[in-house]
């Protein structure tokens, strides 16, 4: 009982409040409050709303106060040709999805854009919220800040040339700072931007030399003894690093390229996939230093292991989706597997938790919430026994993960944005 209240109380606690301004949330976990749909035991998804969006993106949405962020690239040019791409900003209003402003970022000429993955997007970060402003990162093709009334107060431009298949991880924001990865063919490096400006605070470069150099990974802050870290996987190294000046705290090489699952965090452990070709999830001890072995493995997961959706931390329990649809629940200090279970359909989306209960989940265990490519939404009770609470269908494809606010659930779509809520 002492060693499960210690872990406990390393863990962030999840911050359950109205808005979603970043991916997997204000507390990056993908927590959520209760989300009030009607009929919900029985699971008829009520759409409150559902708007045709502009062009294509599989950028998450946000949502601050009454208001909803996303990007989008819209093609333009004659037909036949490579086309042009705008890169672009948009404010819908949370109420009724009604666009308020769409402002273009960036001009992406066709003639020398990159080809993208067909499960890519040329829009595919999550823009992330802090305060007036907005951050929209376009991966090599650049930053922007913006203002809540679609301004855009400075942009950076691309800082690596060659992506492979388009680009992917999502910015975090640190204090002063918006960090992201950027891992293409000709650079692997972390970089951190003046949110004031724009302008290169500092730049660690991987230094890994990996065959396959492409990644597409979200960093996860974590604080141990009043010192802020950023995780950052990319191809065959994960590395952890001094928040305010880059320096590498610790790394650790494996095997794997094409990393997408964002880290999770339970107590000293960091826990994270090394995708591809094989998945295999890793759990390491964050307290050490220097360049880490085997020796520094907890443990390791290979079937059932995703290799794009992330891990989810809750309480003690940590709940996976593999691409192919196999779900599991898992110890996360030991790695012993509670369940594992094929609830089909693939998946990109990262599954996240409703912290309400339903007569079925039972009183304070909370649900788990999956999105199929395929549309199809399956929820599960948050336990170490497998219960399926059921399952509806969207009848749309979609790969962005969702978000929450104010008792709503809002998906994105091949086409729609959609708010699904109590009528």
């Amino acid at each position: 009982m002492l060693r499960r209240r210690m872990l406990l109380a390393l863990l962030p606690l999840p911050l359950l409040g109205a808005d979603w301004p970043r991916f997997l949330g204000s507390d990056g976990l993908g927590h959520s409050e209760a989300i009030k749909l009607t009929d919900r035991d029985k699971l008829e998804p009520n759409i409150r709303w559902k708007v045709s969006l502009p062009g294509k993106g599989w950028s998450s949405p946000v949502v601050v106060g009454d208001k909803i962020y996303l990007t989008t690239a819209i093609p333009t040019g004659p037909a036949g040709a490579k086309p042009d791409q705008n890169l672009e900003v948009l404010c819908l209003d949370a109420t009724d999805g009604k666009t308020v402003w769409q402002t273009k970022v960036i001009t992406q000429k066709g003639d020398n854009s990159p080809n993208i993955h067909p499960k890519n997007s040329h829009a595919s970060p999550t823009i992330t919220v802090k305060g007036d402003r907005l951050f929209a990162h376009f991966g090599h093709m650049g930053t922007a800040c913006l203002d809540t009334s679609g301004k855009i107060l400075w942009q950076t431009a691309g800082l690596y040339t060659r992506p492979q298949h388009g680009g992917g991880g999502s910015p975090v924001l640190v204090d002063d700072l918006l960090v992201f990865s950027a891992d293409g063919l000709d650079l692997q490096a972390v970089f951190a931007l003046n949110t004031k400006d724009g302008k290169i605070a500092w730049k660690t470069e991987r230094n890994a030399k990996p065959q396959r150099a492409f990644s597409f990974t979200t960093p996860t802050v974590v604080t141990r003894n009043g010192r802020k870290m950023l995780l950052s996987p990319g191809s065959e190294v994960i590395m952890a690093l001094d928040t305010q000046t880059g320096s590498e705290i610790w790394r650790l090489p494996y095997k794997g390229y094409s990393v997408i699952p964002r880290p999770a965090i339970h107590g000293d452990l960091a826990i994270f996939s090394t995708s591809y070709d094989t998945a295999s999830l890793i759990a390491v001890k964050i307290t050490e230093s220097g360049l880490l072995d085997e020796k520094s493995i907890a443990w390791k997961m290979t079937k059932g292991a995703p290799h794009t959706s992330s891990p989810l931390i809750v309480g003690d329990l940590l709940f996976l989706i593999s691409d192919n649809g196999i779900a599991s629940c898992v110890d996360p200090q030991t790695g012993k597997i509670h369940w594992q279970e094929r609830v089909g359909g693939s998946y990109s989306a990262s599954p996240f938790f409703e912290a309400g209960s339903s007569k079925d989940s039972g009183p304070g265990t909370g649900t788990i919430w999956l999105q199929s490519e395929e549309g199809e939404i399956t929820r599960l009770a948050a336990k170490n026994t497998y219960k399926k609470l059921g399952k509806f269908d969207l009848k749309e494809r979609t790969l962005a993960s969702h978000a929450t606010a104010n008792g709503n659930l809002f998906i994105r779509t091949e086409g729609h944005l959609m708010c699904l809520g109590a009528k």
